[in-house]
């Protein structure tokens, strides 16, 4: 098949098998809950949720649709592999998995993440910790058994994680943040009510969509990028970052929500097809050995990344442009340079710090952070960084 500009088109695109996508709609989960199964085991990845009647709210909609359901708990941030392996204990102490049982996780990015690793995990474990599975320091097991169906319902715009294949586990003793990853890891649904995300926090706002706007970008420029993913990413992108601020200074502006929950989502949908970059790379390791939230750490090194990857990615870069501004150019060189400072202003007017030190990072910290950068994100770079390369960049920018 001859496709655009006569190149031959070939992709694949995994997404999940159903999006609900709509103000309220989490009044549905009762239906969609029905469809996958007949016990739900549920995970929380806020207290708020279950303070404010919205976890009984959707366990008695299910439970009107012949569902049952078992509270497993809730994590209030990133899981870690004790977090995996002691929710799978508690399942197996009730009675552990049966025919026709589902997950539901309701959250940020951690409370689904936390969901997704306990649907793949639940089926294969048979005693082993979730470590034994993750990428790059596990024994390499595989899951031999299909995941649990799950329904994801996020509660931030940001990770885009009710759309990926990969559950994002962390030790901080042992000092790792990897993936637990397999394409059937994707959700059955992904159940995206924008009106759960009205009582965010400003700052969970702000970082969270600064999240999915760097997670969009890298997806598009990225060399794994395909046809589909680069459209899907620049949809994102003219959706977003329009809206970032009014969502940010008017939390209860429907449509500002309903555009950071739609790029989020669909920030989930290319990071899991095309693959992300330095930002993230370098975020991870950030989160592990320097604590610092993930959207807060990819909000500040977006900037950072496209002038790393400027000369490698011109093109993409200026076709953004005219996102930030309806104008010319008279150069795609001068058109990518009006993106990179459109960037660097939109996190400067959301708060976002410009340097290292003032996320409370130590320069003697900076040497580790470049093996612990070097993980699944970091390899979909434009720019192929050596380790003296990078810890040049992060000295820059400390």
């Amino acid at each position: 098949m001859m496709g655009v500009r006569g190149v031959i088109l070939r992709y694949d695109l995994l997404i999940p098998r159903q999006v609900v996508f709509g103000w309220g709609r989490r009044k549905e989960i009762g239906q969609r809950a029905a469809a996958l199964g007949r016990r739900a085991w549920v995970v929380s990845g806020s207290r708020t949720l279950v303070a404010n009647g919205i976890m009984d709210q959707l366990r008695s909609q299910m439970q009107a649709h012949g569902v049952t359901s078992e509270f497993l708990g809730t994590i209030s941030r990133e899981p870690e592999v004790a977090d995996v392996d002691q929710m799978i204990r508690l399942l197996e102490s009730r009675g552990g998995v049966r025919t026709g049982d589902l997950v539901v996780a309701i959250g940020g990015g951690a409370g689904i993440d936390l969901g997704k690793a306990l649907a793949a995990l639940a089926p294969n474990a048979e005693g082993r910790s979730v470590q034994d599975y993750l990428e790059g320091v596990g024994t390499g097991q595989k899951l031999v058994n299909d995941p649990l169906p799950m329904v994801a319902i996020p509660t931030t715009a940001g990770t885009g994680s009710e759309a990926t294949k990969n559950a994002v586990i962390s030790s901080r003793e042992q000092k790792f943040k990897k993936s637990l990853r397999d394409d059937r890891m994707i959700p059955a649904v992904a159940l995206i009510d924008p009106e759960l995300m009205v009582s965010c926090p400003v700052a969970v706002t702000a970082w969270s969509g600064m999240d999915a706007i760097t997670q969009l970008i890298e997806s598009l420029v990225t060399p794994r990028s395909t046809v589909i993913t680069r459209a899907l990413s620049m949809e994102g992108l003219r959706t977003a970052i329009p809206w970032i601020q009014t969502a940010v200074r008017q939390p209860d502006s429907r449509p500002a929500r309903e555009a950071l929950a739609h790029a989020a989502f669909l920030s989930g949908v290319t990071l899991a097809n095309a693959g992300l970059g330095f930002a993230h790379g370098v975020a991870a390791a950030l989160g592990v050995l320097c604590d610092v939230p993930h959207g807060l750490a990819c909000a500040m090194l977006l900037p950072v990344a496209l002038r790393v990857n400027q000369a490698c990615c011109e093109p993409q870069l200026a076709d953004l442009a005219g996102i930030f501004a309806t104008r010319a150019w008279s150069t795609p060189a001068a058109a990518a340079q009006f993106t990179i400072e459109s960037v660097t202003a939109l996190g400067r007017e959301l708060g976002v710090p410009a340097q290292l030190r003032e996320l409370g990072v130590r320069r003697e910290q900076l040497s580790a952070l470049v093996p612990a950068s070097r993980g699944n994100s970091m390899s979909g770079n434009p720019r192929v960084l050596s380790d003296t390369e990078l810890l040049e960049i992060l000295e820059e920018c400390w």
